[in-house]
């Protein structure tokens, strides 16, 4: 009985040890050690590592029964790509992480994205945002912050609320800065606005390379920045922008959300330089709890010397976020140990970074991550395609020593003063009066145009030449003695004060012109272009031509006239009068069609007229006699054969008139080739001119000079002449037989003396006539594109009416005057009346012979007929002495 009393007693015992070891067992904590790799001496690594501890404190501290631990491991990815991977590596391997919060930039992130796809490790990053990293399409990689490209509708909203046409992005020259633009340049281009020009600036670019590239920007026209970089660059790209005068009224800078996150951390003094700046950033909630937080973050870390003087940022909070969704995810997956599968057949030689395992947990805590949806203190925390979603952007001023808002974005409302009017807005809206006054840079209250003048802001200076003799229609210099005013005007004047109106600003000019006190020329061209190149003129518009030894001096627009040099001769008489001259007036297929119906129509007679015609009876051959000189005699009316039946009369009447306009037309062509005088180039072969050795000339003050040398031509056969009059008289006593000048020039010479002088091709290509700008100023592309506006349209031509004209008293000068052939193609409808009546008149005479011989065609029998004519055959052919 004892016995069994001390069994039950040693069961029970049994059965209390089992129990509690269960309720010890149960009460244990899975480890699960996650890695963090932050740039620890930086201001987002700080804050991030320490909401990071911060926010897995509170979340155990409130989820006790929890049955995992998230174990931090922290490691310093010191400011580089390959300082992150080192890191990266050293935790998969050595520690097994089963995820890494982290990196802070997306260069980093970009690396360790693959390293995670390989280890299966999800990659948590909370300050990534370059949109090149969801190209790589990886199920381990959550990004706990947003896609950059989020924001680009939000600056899109307020470039196209202002109305500004030109925007110029700066940007830092890595992945994170340029995975921005190509998103920014599209939305961009579909609301009509362009970028004429990208300012890229190197991460590690001097101050000196900053001012460089700020001051390039200033001289250009465009007057609105977005701004995408690093906050540490921005600080001293706006630093420097201030010292240059840049932040001042007229400019627009805009700020993408990596630095307006960051404005609670910056330095005063930048903060300073900054005012007037619009920010963008996601808009977070001010709820109690996030004002607690805050409030705990102040009382317990500012007091530390290492985040003194800087707030709470959304980083910060996204970093919060993330540990607490990969605390949630890791309780999802639960086990009752986390580990690593070895894989040793990566490679024949694997390499240190091919000798990791593979997590087992990894895509279990991927899956977990993206489907975690909570409130966070940065709002609605929830991931779509592994990324996070924001439902509302911030719009704010920069004024003072912080930031005021000015109003908010959504993607269904557009641009809101505040965001409880989302529920009355029943369109998208990008108006300027959604938003609160802003104060823009220089303090100035109304919204700045976006572009300015690109120059200093005084009247050009425009230098004009001075021609002492010739060729004045291009540029005349006037002076008025009794009032002293000049005026200029001409061909180069007139369309150069078209394009200063075609262009999108206005720019006060004044003509300066090139001359001396007495008003006679100053210099040569090259001299004036000099001019420029001291600053003594702005930019020069005349008959200047475009060259490449100029071009190296100055700017030179796209040309406005007709470029090239060609040659100009005296016509000559073209003595082609020869024994073969009456073929000329009608051309052969003419010729060949009037022989066709000359013969036709003598057939259509003789069928018409010989049953009841004598004339046109009798033997074969003098039926055929008479029908071709009935038909050739009507040239003349000459004809004696009476014409009986009245279909022939028909016919002969229509045959008639289309033989006298034949005839009238040859007889004046025939005259013109005979009576005209005809004229044609005294030259037309340059070789011809140097072997013979003749003399050229060319007009002072030109181009032509180094292009005849070009052409071999000897100085002894080259001869300068200082006016348009002088070279007509020696054109004309023979002193030369040729004149070499710019298009522009001859045209006029020819059109003043259209009826002795011509211009032979081909013509040797130049640059043309063009402004000229100061090297390297930026009017240079704007008046380019007014130019093509200009010469494009009808002014062009009103212009070149006014100065230059066109010959109307004599012929084309670019051609001579000839006396074409008479073609087929001029009398074919002639032709077809008369074909057409013809063939009418046969029908009608065939069918009048059948009826008329109606009774003997109904008797007559067809067959019996064939069998007769085939027996008939037959008998002739065996009598050979039959005649046929």
């Amino acid at each position: 009985m004892r016995g069994r009393n001390m069994e039950l007693v040693f069961s029970l015992f049994a059965l209390l040890i089992f129990f509690t070891r269960m309720g010890t067992a149960h009460s244990m904590k899975v480890p699960v050690n996650v890695g963090v790799v932050l740039d620890k001496d930086a201001k987002i690594g700080k804050m991030g590592l320490r909401c990071i501890s911060m926010a897995l404190s509170d979340f155990y501290a409130s989820h006790r029964h929890y049955k995992t631990r998230i174990v931090l491991n922290d490691r310093d990815s010191n400011h580089s790509v390959v300082g992150a991977a080192v890191a990266a590596m050293d935790l998969i391997k050595k520690v097994e992480v089963q995820a890494i919060i982290g990196p802070v930039t997306s260069m980093q992130a970009n690396f360790l994205i693959n390293l995670g796809n390989e280890a299966q490790v999800p990659i948590i990053s909370f300050s990534a945002t370059s949109p090149f990293l969801s190209s790589l399409r990886s199920e381990f990689f959550i990004r706990a912050s947003l896609n950059d490209s989020a924001q680009v509708n939000v600056i899109t909203s307020i470039i196209q609320a202002f109305g500004w046409r030109e925007v110029t992005p700066i940007y830092i020259d890595n992945e994170y800065g340029e995975g921005l633009i190509p998103f920014l340049t599209d939305a961009l281009h579909q609301i009509d606005t362009s970028v004429p020009y990208r300012s890229i600036i190197h991460p590690s670019a001097s101050d000196e390379e900053v001012v460089a590239e700020l001051c390039k920007l200033m001289t250009m026209q465009t007057r609105v920045f977005v701004v995408h970089m690093f906050h540490s660059l921005s600080s001293r790209l706006f630093t420097k922008a201030k010292e240059l005068g840049m932040m001042s009224e007229g400019y627009v800078w805009i700020i993408t959300d990596g630095i307006t996150n960051m404005l609670s951390t910056m330095d005063h003094l930048v903060i300073d330089s900054m005012q007037g700046v619009i920010g963008i950033k996601p808009y977070v909630p001010r709820t109690k709890r996030l004002k607690d937080f805050t409030l705990r973050w102040d009382n317990k870390y500012q007091q530390e010397k290492v985040l003194a003087n800087y707030d709470l940022t959304v980083f910060g909070l996204w970093a919060y976020d993330s540990a607490i969704a990969l605390a949630m995810a890791v309780e999802r997956v639960w086990a009752p140990s986390f580990s690593f599968q070895s894989i040793t057949n990566r490679s024949r030689n694997p390499s240190e970074f091919e000798t990791f395992g593979v997590s087992q947990f990894g895509k279990d805590l991927s899956r977990a991550l993206s489907s975690t949806v909570f409130r966070g203190l940065s709002g609605s925390f929830n991931f779509v395609n592994g990324q996070l979603q924001s439902s509302a952007f911030q719009i704010v001023n920069v004024l003072g020593n912080k930031e005021r808002s000015i109003g908010f974005w959504t993607p269904k409302c557009g641009l809101v003063r505040e965001l409880k009017s989302m529920n009355t807005c029943y369109r998208y809206s990008a108006s300027k009066d959604n938003l609160k006054s802003i104060i823009w840079p220089g303090d100035a209250t109304h919204a700045p145009k976006g572009w300015v003048v690109p120059t200093s802001g005084r009247v050009l200076r425009i230098g004009v030449p001075v021609k002492d003799t010739g060729f004045s229609e291009f540029v005349r210099v006037t002076r008025d003695a009794s009032t002293n005013i000049t005026s200029v005007t001409g061909y180069c004047i007139d369309i150069f004060e078209a394009t200063m109106k075609a262009l999108p600003y206005h720019v006060p000019y004044e003509y300066i012109p090139f001359a001396k006190p007495d008003g006679k020329s100053a210099g040569s061209y090259d001299e004036m272009l000099h001019q420029v190149l001291l600053g003594n003129f702005d930019a020069v518009a005349g008959d200047v031509t475009i060259l490449a030894n100029r071009s190296l001096l100055v700017d030179f627009t796209l040309p406005y006239t007709e470029s090239g040099v060609i040659m100009v001769v005296p016509y000559k008489s073209k003595e082609d009068k020869n024994a073969w001259v009456f073929l000329k007036p009608l051309t052969w297929d003419l010729w060949v069609a009037s022989a066709f119906f000359f013969v036709f129509m003598g057939f259509v007679i003789w069928i018409l007229e010989h049953q009841t015609n004598e004339d046109f009876s009798g033997s074969h051959l003098h039926q055929v006699g008479t029908s071709c000189w009935f038909s050739l005699s009507t040239m003349v009316f000459a004809h004696r054969e009476k014409v009986v039946s009245n279909l022939a009369r028909f016919v002969v009447i229509i045959w008639c008139f289309v033989v006298l306009i034949l005839t009238q037309s040859y007889t004046s062509s025939l005259s013109s080739l005979l009576t005209i005088q005809q004229l044609e180039p005294s030259i037309t072969d340059v070789q011809e001119i140097r072997t013979k050795g003749q003399r050229v000339g060319y007009k002072s003050s030109s181009v032509v000079l180094e292009f005849l040398h070009r052409l071999s031509f000897v100085e002894s056969q080259i001869k300068m002449y200082d006016s348009e009059e002088d070279l007509d008289f020696a054109l004309s006593n023979g002193s030369i037989v040729a004149v070499f000048g710019e298009v522009p020039y001859m045209k006029l010479f020819v059109t003043k003396h259209c009826s002795r002088y011509t211009m032979v091709a081909p013509t040797h290509k130049n640059g043309g006539f063009g402004f000229v700008f100061a090297k390297g100023s930026p009017l240079v592309p704007d008046v380019s594109r007014a130019i093509l506006n200009v010469t494009g349209g009808e002014k062009m031509a009103q212009i070149e009416n006014t100065w230059i004209g066109k010959p109307t008293i004599c012929q084309d000068s670019s051609s001579t005057r000839s006396s074409s052939s008479l073609s087929f193609s001029s009398f074919w409808g002639l032709f077809l009346i008369v074909g057409v009546a013809a063939s009418f008149a046969l029908i009608i005479f065939t069918a009048m012979l059948v009826y008329e011989h109606r009774v003997f065609l109904m008797h007559l029998d067809l067959k019996a007929c064939w069998r007769k004519k085939k027996s008939t055959d037959k008998e002739a052919m065996n009598s050979p002495n039959i005649a046929t």
